[in-house]
């Protein structure tokens, strides 16, 4: 396949380089001294399930030098996204698949929003990795995944093509029989995780020990489930139990990508995961103290570095 990934992070960086060491033709997007360094030297990728060097790397920072695109996958930031579909309008050809692998619920109709709704599928990633260096991506942790689907959940011939594109590059695959409720679920995880380590500046393992602490995780995800049932998502009874169970199995020293970010001082997902449920929480008439509590403490931090930071 003909598959551009926009953003080369830890997580199109890793399911780039995979895609590319299984035979697909892939660019990379990305931007300042990351692109120079992909272009002159290759994209490295360092991996607990083996390493790979895409040598020579395709990399611009411009996606309308590339033609005849068969797959996009959205491996940017939340609140970039908007500005991501609008330049990907441009090259869709009748066949382009777009996909977003970011956290978040809203997403899809972001994308939707901008592009023809006909080349758009849900999706996510389960993946912990991050740029370590220029032209150096480095995966850490846990099994990477992408999980999707027709918005309109049908089993379609591209759907199931593409399956069987991420499987041969060696990438744990699921095709969703409820994307949307799979991606509710991500977010419950992530979402759980994400600012209050942040806050706390602890690992996963840290917070999980201090019953305090995971008091608090467990309030943050009732009011998500809550705000989910609200909006008709439907989710299982133990569906808490069941994300904490995954929690407690995260390698101890875990952090996840919006905590790293916010203690780099760079910008966050902040808005569209703890965020998005205190606005929907205004919205549904439903209480998110602890969401509320969490966000508003970050704010600051947050608005800072907005509005030091260039936007990709």
């Amino acid at each position: 396949m003909n598959i551009v990934i926009y953003g080369t992070g830890g997580v199109g960086g890793y399911f780039g380089a995979r895609l590319a060491q299984a035979g697909n033709i892939v660019t990379f997007i990305a931007r300042g001294q990351h692109l120079e360094a992909i272009q002159q030297k290759g994209l490295q990728l360092k991996s607990i399930k083996g390493d790979h060097l895409v040598y020579p790397a395709n990399a611009t920072s411009n996606i309308s030098e590339v033609k005849n695109i068969d797959l996009i996958l959205i491996c940017v930031k939340t609140w970039q996204l908007s500005e991501t579909a609008e330049n990907i309008k441009a090259v869709l050809n009748e066949n382009t698949m777009v996909i977003s692998l970011l956290n978040g619920v809203e997403n899809d109709q972001i994308v939707c929003s901008i592009l023809p709704k006909q080349h758009v599928l849900g999706g996510l990633c389960k993946v912990v990795s991050k740029m370590e260096e220029y032209g150096v991506i480095n995966h850490f942790s846990y099994d990477p995944t992408i999980v999707f689907g027709e918005l309109n959940n049908e089993k379609t011939s591209r759907a199931l093509q593409l399956e069987q594109t991420f499987l041969n590059a060696g990438i744990t695959s699921k095709l969703a029989t409820n994307i949307t409720q799979e991606i509710w679920t991500k977010f419950l995880f992530i979402t759980t995780i994400s600012a209050i380590g942040a806050l706390t500046r602890s690992t996963i393992g840290e917070m999980i020990v201090s019953p305090e602490i995971k008091k608090i995780m467990y309030q943050t995800a009732e009011e998500i489930v809550a705000i989910a049932k609200a909006k008709g998502i439907i989710l299982s009874d133990d569906i808490i139990e069941k994300q904490f169970k995954l929690i407690e199995n995260q390698p101890f020293n875990t952090t996840a990508s919006l905590q790293r970010d916010i203690m780099q001082g760079k910008p966050s997902e902040l808005e569209s995961q703890n965020g998005t449920i205190v606005r929907m929480g205004i919205e549904f008439g439903i209480p998110t103290p602890v969401n509320s509590f969490i966000y508003n403490c970050l704010l600051p931090q947050e608005n800072r570095a907005r509005e030091s930071s260039s936007m990709f």
